[in-house]
């Protein structure tokens, strides 16, 4: 009946950028397309750069000679910060298709609306046979819908509300067949001294806070599933059976109470229409899947707003390739080890790529931005 693992039970990316190579994006340098990736390879820097120095030549992105992770910097001007940020995306091992794409998508956007102090990350993890369509399409209809809105500054969140809502109208109304298909998003919007996360799923954000003489791991979005009550009570009242597979192979089985307790099973709760065994999703917000929608899913984003302090380290936004082995604090504690978030990048993908080999035999598809906090002042002056 497929992997118990995979998002959706009964199933087994376009960048951004203005270089002219055709592939319709709208970012300084796409991460996706041959071209950039040559112009790119041409900039490449050793690893352990000074971050003061080198970054101050280079404000475009850089390649990582050994991971072809990416760095770039921006400032935000009214906050007196500059952000360093790297991103990095793995396609996964499935030992039964080897040729499967990377359903994973991401966008790094500085300036937005041609905003200085306007930033805007996301990482988009598509699922089921067209989720690397969905995620590609999600990701340019969102940020271009969000682009083009006024309140964007004034109201992020009522932004970010009519953004997703118009984007899975959008995909439902496409070419892309998403009855079984869908992305889930979670994004930063840096505006000033503010971030404003949305997430609509189980991809992560975390950010990493000097506490004393350590950084601890702050959580900046809770995952979309039926192991949070709130969500389990609320697809459960729209028309879901809550069960795992187990569950649903035994009819006469209780449904889930949708407790928040880690699953540890390798059997999670998942969602099901009430006279079928589909489509089985293991969240409860995504943005497509009209099926699994008729039972509740929903592409309503959680918002949470967190003000930027002098103890706010870094933040990081993944995919759940990386969070379904490694805590939020495993996470932060490997990017605090290093000076250059490339390195970071890649220890946390390896470490998830090796970890989901050793248990489970395959891997998934594995994205990761990190985008770390500096202050301007005590930047090195631009050579």
């Amino acid at each position: 009946m497929g992997c118990v693992h995979s998002k959706c039970f009964d199933h087994s990316k376009k960048g951004c950028c203005s270089c002219g190579c055709g592939c319709g994006c709208n970012c300084n340098r796409c991460l996706h397309c041959s071209h950039c990736r040559a112009s790119a390879d041409d900039d490449a820097e050793p690893s352990r750069v000074d971050e003061d120095d080198r970054l101050q030549q280079h404000s475009h992105l850089i390649r990582h000679v050994l991971s072809a992770a990416s760095l770039g910097s921006a400032d935000v001007p009214s906050a007196g910060l500059r952000l360093h940020y790297s991103s990095l995306t793995q396609r996964g091992y499935f030992p039964g298709s080897p040729d499967r794409a990377n359903q994973d998508s991401f966008c790094v956007m500085t300036q937005f609306q041609g905003n200085p102090d306007l930033h805007f990350f996301g990482v988009f993890d598509g699922h089921g046979k067209f989720g690397a369509e969905c995620a590609a399409f999600v990701r340019d209809k969102l940020t271009a819908v969000l682009s083009a809105d006024p309140r964007l500054w004034e109201n992020p969140a009522e932004a970010y509300d009519s953004a997703f809502a118009a984007t899975n109208l959008a995909l439902h109304e496409s070419e892309i067949d998403d009855s079984m298909s869908g992305t889930t998003a979670i994004t930063v919007l840096i505006r000033g001294d503010t971030l404003f996360v949305a997430n609509v799923g189980d991809s992560r954000a975390v950010a990493g806070v000097w506490d004393w003489d350590r950084v601890v791991a702050e959580d900046l979005s809770s995952d979309h599933t039926p192991l949070r009550k709130d969500e389990c009570e609320r697809v459960s009242l729209c028309g879901a059976r809550v069960l795992t597979v187990k569950q649903l192979e035994n009819e006469g089985d209780e449904e889930s109470e949708g407790d928040e307790e880690s699953d540890d099973s390798g059997d999670p709760p998942r969602l099901w229409v009430q006279n079928g065994m589909y489509p089985g999703t293991m969240f409860t917000r995504s943005v497509g899947d009209l099926v699994a929608e008729s039972i509740g899913v929903v592409a309503v984003p959680e918002i949470k707003v967190v003000k930027i302090t002098d103890n706010h380290s870094f933040f990081v936004i993944a995919s759940d390739g990386v969070f379904q082995f490694l805590s939020s604090q495993a996470v932060v504690d490997m990017v605090s080890s290093f000076v250059d978030p490339r390195d970071a990048c890649s220890k946390i993908v390896a470490e998830s790529y090796k970890l989901w080999l050793e248990r489970e035999g395959r891997t998934d598809d594995t994205t990761i931005i990190i985008v770390r906090i500096k202050d301007l002042s005590e930047m090195h002056p631009i050579v």
